[in-house]
């Protein structure tokens, strides 16, 4: 039997994971609880005893109020924002045939600025004054789209003096009103889904709209939609590069629908931010990589005609608008001694040139 301490509500797990600058908590039934530390998965404490039904189902009560433990039971999963005294957390806890399964994103209480994250800010600002259009921030789970994405709308926020309304689930980041107006909607909370809110959101006057996720056809066209009737939309997707985000785009839709939506895109497109986060060579953390691709008649030109195969080519001569690939993001982390060439290699979009950088 371990004598490490079992405890009986999340906060205690929370304060732990704080405290050793980890991203996420973990306390799956039949696994001894764990973290996620600048990328890497495994237990908090070696030989801790592994969570039993009954006690993944006492956390679970712990820390879930009436509303979301009914959705639990009914639905079989619920997210939500939680705090407490510690701090902010997105909550995510499954049914599963073993029992619950509990995690959490521990989450910044401060918005961080563009430049404290490494985003490239001369580019984007232009981006971020279109009064239209659609910008937006994509990467694989935990690369931090969520930071990124508040990261640009609170540089909004006090740059112009506008009306910003996010929708998201759940709210992550609290922006509070500088030079603009600003409205946070949570979905399950102030509204049933992202396409409602965004029906709604067309009716509110807002000039910024921020999605926090487009994960289905109707989100993704309400959203085109909207950056093509005078807002200007900022949202993330699920994708690695800005090639295959605007194939998602358009695979999303029925084929008789696809020439039109590339015309959609090739017009309202402002940008694409894809962005992956590498572990730094010191072990002490990571490092932001990322492309930017910048909407130019070059490339809305490539999404109209759905060649976007040729977009790492514009991008590669595209550095005077701003555009930066992948791999030059990953060389030039490599050359200020921030991360490893293995890193470079595994993490590059074209590994052949990667291997003449590193003359392998």
């Amino acid at each position: 039997m371990s004598d490490i301490p079992v405890y009986d509500h999340v906060d205690q797990y929370l304060q732990v994971g704080i405290e050793y600058q980890c991203s996420d908590i973990h306390l799956p039934t039949a696994y001894p609880p764990a973290w996620r530390r600048f990328g890497q998965l495994q237990p908090i404490w070696e030989g801790a005893a592994h969570l039993t039904p009954e006690n993944t189902e006492q956390l679970t009560r712990s820390f879930l109020g009436e509303a979301e433990w009914n959705r639990l039971q009914d639905k079989g999963d619920v997210d939500f924002a939680y705090q407490n005294a510690q701090g902010r957390f997105r909550a995510s806890v499954v049914k599963q045939r073993l029992g619950y399964d509990i995690c959490f994103r521990i989450i910044d209480t401060e918005v961080r600025t563009m430049e404290q994250l490494g985003l490239p800010v001369e580019s984007l600002l232009p981006l971020t004054r279109y009064q239209n259009g659609l910008l937006l921030v994509t990467g694989s789970v935990g690369s931090g789209k969520s930071t990124t994405l508040a990261s640009i709308a609170d540089f909004i926020n006090g740059d112009r003096q506008d009306h910003i309304l996010t929708l998201e689930d759940p709210i992550e980041y609290i922006l509070e009103s500088k030079s603009c107006h600003v409205n946070q909607r949570e979905v399950h909370t102030h509204t049933e889904s992202f396409p409602k809110a965004l029906r709604g959101a067309l009716r509110e006057d807002p000039d910024i709209i921020v999605v926090g996720e487009m994960r289905d056809l109707e989100t993704i066209s309400l959203a085109l939609t909207a950056a093509e009737t005078g807002h200007l939309v900022l949202a993330t997707l699920h994708t690695g590069n800005a090639p295959r985000t605007l194939d998602r785009i358009l695979d999303v839709f029925p084929p008789d629908q696809r020439d039109q939506i590339r015309i959609m895109v090739s017009e309202s497109l402002r940008g694409i931010i894809s962005q992956q986060l590498v572990p730094r060579l010191d072990g002490n953390g990571r490092e932001l990589a990322l492309e930017l691709l910048v909407n130019t008649p070059a490339v809305a030109n490539c999404i109209r005609e759905g060649k976007t195969f040729m977009l790492p080519g514009i991008m590669q001569t595209g550095k005077n608008v701003g555009m930066i690939t992948m791999d030059d993001s990953l060389r030039n982390l490599y050359v200020k001694g921030l991360i490893s060439q293995e890193e470079a290699m595994f993490r590059s979009e074209d590994k052949g040139q990667m291997r003449q950088f590193f003359a392998l």
